[in-house]
């Protein structure tokens, strides 16, 4: 029976193409795909073999990528970007990709935006087709980024669980910072997505416990993944928006494969939703973009607020009609609000230059 709470709180037969929230061009290209119905629930518990997880987490990730080089088809042309890889040493030794983009004829120093891929920590790559577009459109709207490839907890890249790809992030983005005047570039702005938006937002808690935090300028958190396995029921986007292209019986297990058996299950570098106003004085501007119909839209809001809470500048938005992520999904179907988005890191990183 329908009431007026929203999503599936009102009504659980609500999918995400017959929730009147949703932006219709979102919904038509999720119908074109087959995808516009309740996603799938996960075929194992955390409790599941290591192993069996692992595998798990690399058929998702296939699957992840398909999707995204499915939505880049038809993207317009990007010229006037110059890209190269640049190859970095690991504290471990191990190495450690960096990819490199300017906007070419460009005279004078750019902001410098370090982006940090999603993939819930534990799978997908800086070099799949959605990220490089990202990338590119950011460089193109006048900004040096600068793409890391860290070690994911499972996938291809994995399986390395926490703190790998964190101290992996925190490594490239101490060398970017140290070669700011090599790059062309005036100030660092991290910037992630997803799982991504846990490793950004994780970041400046580090490098402000190891005293760096200065590096950085300023942080964009975009629907970012930080609770780990759900367990805080009080985040009511968890069951408003469950099953709207992400099951959030996935999460749990995401969270289980980066941190095995919940070692850190209280540790703010590894789930930012466990940090303190004392962990988060001090810290540079942040920016925490969220959307209406993902399941993780509650945690990212209640970050911005423990943000307000200890005092620092704090910017909290909301995107209408959209699932997780999908400011970045949609280039095609969407490019007033894809190019919105590019507008805003950008825009935020040449304010705090």
């Amino acid at each position: 029976m329908t009431t007026d709470l929203p999503g599936r709180l009102g009504d659980p037969d609500l999918t995400i193409g017959t929730d009147p929230r949703a932006d219709p061009r979102m919904v038509a290209v999720l119908t074109g795909l087959d995808i516009d119905g309740h996603a799938d629930g996960a075929p194992l518990t955390p409790d599941a073999p290591r192993e069996e997880l692992l595998g798990f987490v690399e058929a998702v990730e296939v699957g992840f990528e398909g999707l995204f080089t499915a939505l880049a088809q038809g993207s317009p042309p990007l010229d006037g970007v110059t890209s190269e890889v640049v190859t970095i040493t690991g504290d471990g030794g191990h190495d450690i990709t960096l990819h490199v983009h300017r906007p070419s004829g460009v005279e004078g120093p750019l902001p410098c935006i370090y982006q940090v891929h999603g993939g819930g920590m534990v799978m997908l790559a800086t070099a799949g087709p959605l990220y490089t577009r990202w990338r590119l459109e950011l460089a193109a709207a006048g900004a040096v980024v600068v793409g890391v490839e860290y070690r994911n907890g499972g996938g291809v890249l994995g399986a390395h669980p926490f703190p790998a790809g964190l101290d992996d992030c925190a490594a490239g983005l101490r060398w970017v910072s140290s070669h700011l005047q090599e790059l062309g570039a005036t100030n660092v702005v991290v910037t992630g997505d997803s799982g991504g938006g846990n490793l950004a937002l994780a970041l400046a808690i580090k490098a402000k416990r190891e005293g760096w935090v200065d590096e950085i300028s300023g942080v964009y958190a975009q629907c970012p993944y930080i609770v780990g396995a759900w367990a805080e029921s009080r985040l009511p986007s968890l069951r408003e928006n469950d099953q709207y292209w992400l099951n959030r019986s996935l999460f749990p297990l995401l969270a289980e494969v980066y941190d095995p058996e919940g070692a850190n299950a209280a540790e703010p570098t590894c789930w930012p939703h466990r940090a303190t106003v004392a962990d988060v004085e001090g810290l540079p501007p942040h920016v925490i973009s969220c959307n209406e119909l993902d399941p993780l839209r509650d945690e990212g809001i209640a970050y911005h607020r423990l943000l307000l809470k200890a005092g620092v500048s704090s910017v909290g938005k909301i995107n209408l009609g959209l699932c997780h992520v999908g400011e970045l999904l949609f280039r095609g179907a969407l490019p007033d609000v894809y190019l919105a988005a590019v507008r805003d890191v950008t825009g935020f990183a040449r304010s705090l230059a």
